[in-house]
């Protein structure tokens, strides 16, 4: 035992020793401006105040058309998940080479549910997944697996309908420009940007943030709430928690190496 908890102390201890490093790559260069958006999680009216933010302060900018980017976790815990991921979709649909959107960790509940809903199902539904099958008018009375298999069926017809089914399914797990590399959770600075394992990509990775990447890579990135965004150390974090704090953030970042953070906010929490 003495032996075990020594293995561990001595893996922490190297974890933080780690995380002092400096970052080793110069200042976060894309190709072209980016607004990244944070996990939204329903929050439709905080997204469209966000989205009139970013289209104000776009107008500012020189060259090419920046680039709109949403990092992942659109749906669940908020009750306007449907109209989140319609706003969303017409946009992408609207400028496909401008606007891109990533799949976050629950939209990758969501599509487990449909695929295996008396399996997959009930790990989904405790995470928010119940709000989102009442957005697209779809009831779970007592939560019994026929009733799963039943909401399972009715959600992916009414997704299907609304042309929101396919699009979920080709959500890219990543996106990169230049020096960025955009991601749901988090990047293993072990591995290439083009060889991270999906699982990572979508729910995380213990050395991310810990251990600098040595290949000069910025990972920005959602999943993870935090207060005050702030680029460092390689790592560019978006998510400020919409849905409990009231408060929906974008990174701004512009080929010269600038990061600003913009925001849409309330007094109270709503969606």
């Amino acid at each position: 035992m003495r032996h075990l908890i020594g293995r561990i102390l001595r893996k922490v201890r190297r974890k933080r020793q780690a995380a002092v490093l400096p970052f080793e790559g110069g200042p976060p260069a894309p190709e072209r401006d980016i607004y990244a958006v944070g996990d939204l999680h329903g929050c439709s009216r905080l997204l469209e105040q966000l989205l009139e933010t970013i289209d104000a302060d776009a107008e500012s900018l020189s060259g090419p058309p920046p680039v709109l980017l949403f990092l992942g976790d659109y749906i669940d815990r908020g009750d306007s998940s449907r109209e989140v991921l319609e706003i969303i979709h017409r946009r992408v649909r609207a400028d496909p080479e401008n606007v891109i959107a990533l799949r976050g960790n629950h939209e990758q509940m969501l599509l487990d549910f449909l695929a295996d809903p008396e399996g997959r199902g009930p790990r989904w539904l405790a995470n928010g997944g119940l709000q989102t099958l009442a957005s697209f008018g779809v009831g779970l009375g007592g939560g019994a697996e026929r009733d799963a298999g039943d909401a399972a069926v009715r959600l992916s017809e009414t997704l299907g309908e609304a042309g929101l089914l396919s699009w979920l399914s080709d959500l890219p797990l990543s996106w990169q420009s230049g020096n960025v590399l955009a991601v749901h959770a988090a990047a293993d600075p072990a591995l290439p940007a083009s060889t991270q394992e999906p699982r990572t990509l979508l729910w995380g990775h213990p050395d991310f943030g810990v251990v600098p990447r040595p290949d000069g890579i910025w990972v920005l990135h959602g999943h993870v709430p935090v207060e005050l965004p702030a680029a460092a150390n390689g790592v560019i974090p978006a998510d400020t928690g919409a849905y409990f704090s009231g408060r929906l953030t974008a990174a701004a970042i512009s080929p010269g190496g600038r990061v600003r953070f913009l925001s849409a906010s309330a007094g109270r929490q709503f969606s």
